[in-house]
């Protein structure tokens, strides 16, 4: 990386000053024309109004004929004083107002001529000298053609009298007008000669600022940029090397450094991705003799589900074939046929029964299961299951107790706890069948109640126990084939989704103990039902 002695000073600061000159350079352009625009359109208004003025003049000259000739008519024929008076009037009137008009916009020129200075506001003011001096004429002449009399030279004094001295006012003050006039259109033009030139000398200076400050800011930055485009495009292609120089400490010059700095990290971290690489080869490898490891796993869980559905199959075709035989029987002429139909039914309903199990089993897995919760005391729940078990527990030559069930009630899904308590014993019976015993006691706690049953086999290994409530798991005891594989696994969904608590201790403690044998207990407990 190559640097040189750096400027400090920031290329914002540096772009910033320089389009703050260009700004002032348009601002001062704007104001100039803002300002000679104001200054022809007071001058402009000024013309208009000096011929809004001599307009009134002419006006008032043609006012003043008519008077003349009205009052030369009036005095030729001998009209009264009263009726000379009236004749004339109107026309009077009308001179009147035009005076009073003239005066106002004379007024109104002295007004607007106060920025020109007092000399133009004199000039103006003259103005008013002469509409006087025609004003008080008129008085005059007015005064003289209202006298009580009907001499024809003495009026026709007067009213020579007005013509002779109105002509020379009246024609001063229209030279005077124009003469104004002709100095403001003058002027217009002198002023736009004197924009022009400022107009051109700010082009010129503007051309100037902008060369100045291309050639001397914008320019070299673009040449650093260059270097920058080509420093990041060979990155880039994966070629780091890149030293770029770092002659200033502005803002590009800080983003050459970090390219510099970005160029050798990157250099380091090729290094260690390369590593990295070298590793990650080792872990796939380790990984991918694990998965075909869990693939023999999965290989073992999938001979565990064939046979699943094999024994599924066993229990469904026994009290189907019982059934059948049954049914064969009453056709030929059974001599009890009461008893062959109490079999079929306890064997319809046992398939019934196994039927619904399959489906609640599989409801629970897609999360489909409704529950239906209601109060059911223990002493029924216990009736229920020994009434479906006994049977069974005879015949594999066991005893089943129970204890006298408290009468507590609980808040639970009646069938679905028969169901569970029921695969409970059957596993009972299937893997502790040696110990002879079966025993159900209550469990009451605090805010729940429920039932536990507790054999004389086995027990389950320690290594087993965290697994035991897993789907298809069988464990690794003797009697770990028989059977499904999912009583427990059911038991726990059931007894979970409704608020409840399902724990096993094996082996049991010697006080709860049935026998010599380690032996498993299995406790429910569910909620209380509200009193």
């Amino acid at each position: 990386m190559r640097t040189t002695k750096a400027s400090t000073l920031s290329l914002k600061f540096r772009l910033a000053a320089g389009a703050a000159l260009l700004s002032a350079g348009t601002i001062l352009t704007a104001l100039t024309l803002y300002l000679g625009l104001n200054e022809v359109a007071q001058r402009l208004d000024a013309a208009v109004a000096s011929e809004t003025r001599v307009a009134r003049y002419a006006s008032l000259s043609t006012q003043a004929a008519t008077f003349l000739v009205v009052a030369s008519e009036a005095v030729q024929t001998g009209l009264t004083p009263e009726i000379r008076r009236d004749r004339i009037a109107p026309v009077a009137d009308q001179l009147r107002r035009t005076f009073t008009q003239l005066h106002r916009d004379v007024e109104q020129a002295v007004f607007a001529a106060r920025a020109l200075g007092i000399d133009a506001q004199s000039r103006y003011g003259t103005q008013s000298l002469g509409l006087a001096r025609m004003e008080a004429l008129l008085g005059s002449t007015l005064n003289g053609l209202e006298d009580d009399t009907n001499d024809a030279n003495r009026l026709r004094t007067h009213i020579d009298t007005f013509a002779s001295g109105l002509d020379p006012l009246l024609s001063q003050a229209v030279n005077t007008e124009l003469l104004f006039r002709n100095n403001i259109m003058s002027g217009i033009g002198d002023l736009r000669l004197q924009l022009t030139r400022i107009a051109l000398a700010i082009v010129a200076g503007t051309v100037l600022a902008v060369a100045a400050f291309y050639f001397g800011l914008i320019r070299p930055q673009f040449n650093r940029l260059d270097r920058l485009r080509r420093a990041a495009t060979q990155i880039g292609q994966g070629k780091f090397d890149v030293a770029l120089p770092v002659s200033r400490l502005d803002e590009i010059g800080q983003l050459s450094a970090e390219t510099n700095r970005m160029a050798a990290a990157l250099i380091a971290r090729r290094d260690d991705v390369q590593a990295q690489w070298d590793r990650l080869n080792d872990t796939i490898a380790e990984r991918t003799e694990a998965l075909r490891s869990a693939n023999d796993a999965l290989e073992e869980i999938d001979d565990k589900r064939r046979r699943f559905f094999a024994d599924i199959s066993h229990e469904l075709r026994t009290p189907l074939t019982v059934i059948l035989m049954e049914a064969q029987i009453g056709k030929t002429g059974s001599p009890d046929p009461a008893a062959a139909f109490a079999t079929i039914e306890a064997r319809a309903a046992r398939l019934n029964r196994r039927i619904d199990d399959l489906l609640r089993l599989a409801r629970s897995d897609t999360g489909q299961l409704a529950l239906d919760p209601d109060r059911v005391t223990l002493g029924e729940l216990t009736e229920d299951v020994a009434a479906e078990v006994q049977a069974e527990v005879d015949n594999a030559g066991m005893t089943l107790t129970i204890d006298a069930m408290p009468d507590v009630a609980v808040y639970c899904d009646r069938n679905w706890i028969r169901q569970v308590l029921v695969s409970l014993m059957r596993n009972s019976i299937r893997h502790a069948r040696a110990g002879r015993m079966i025993h159900v006691s209550s469990v009451l706690e605090k805010t729940c109640a429920g039932v536990s049953v507790t054999d004389n086999g086995g027990g389950i290994p320690a290594q087993d126990q965290a697994h035991v409530f897993d789907r298809f798991s069988q464990g690794s005891s003797a009697t770990a084939n028989e059977g499904f594989g999912v009583g427990l696994a059911l038991a726990h969904w059931v007894i979970t989704e409704q608020n409840g608590s399902i724990t096993l201790t094996s082996p049991v403690p010697v006080d709860q103990a049935l026998g010599d044998a380690p032996g498993t207990k299995i406790a429910v407990c569910l909620p209380r039902a509200n009193t």
